[in-house]
């Protein structure tokens, strides 16, 4: 039997925000979830509303995302995240950030 299969269009998103709306409606509509970047991996595994046999996820137009969701859209999250952080984290996700900005990892 062939798995669901999804699709979202990297030509409707161009921040990281709306990348997780495109993920609620298409994939899990209705359902509040962490809207970060370990809450999408659960989504991914299955499960988590989504089918626990698994799925197909389409990207269309993944290069536009990979243009807009690259270095500037992680720095302009890691320093809101700096922001908000436990002051315990800040050196780490400061190091994050200052890694972005040098357009690595």
């Amino acid at each position: 039997m062939a798995k669901p299969h999804f699709q979202i269009d990297g030509a409707r998103f161009s921040t990281i925000e709306e990348f997780y709306e495109q993920i609620s409606a298409v994939l899990i509509p209705g359902v509040a979830w962490g809207r970060n970047l370990d809450a999408f991996n659960d989504i991914l595994r299955g499960g988590f509303v989504t089918p626990d046999e698994g799925f197909v996820l389409e990207w269309k137009n993944s290069e536009v995302s990979r243009a807009r969701l690259g270095y500037d859209q992680t720095a302009r999250q890691l320093e809101q995240r700096l922001k908000r952080c436990h002051p315990q984290n800040r050196s780490e996700v400061l190091a994050q950030l200052q890694a972005a900005l040098r357009r690595e990892g």
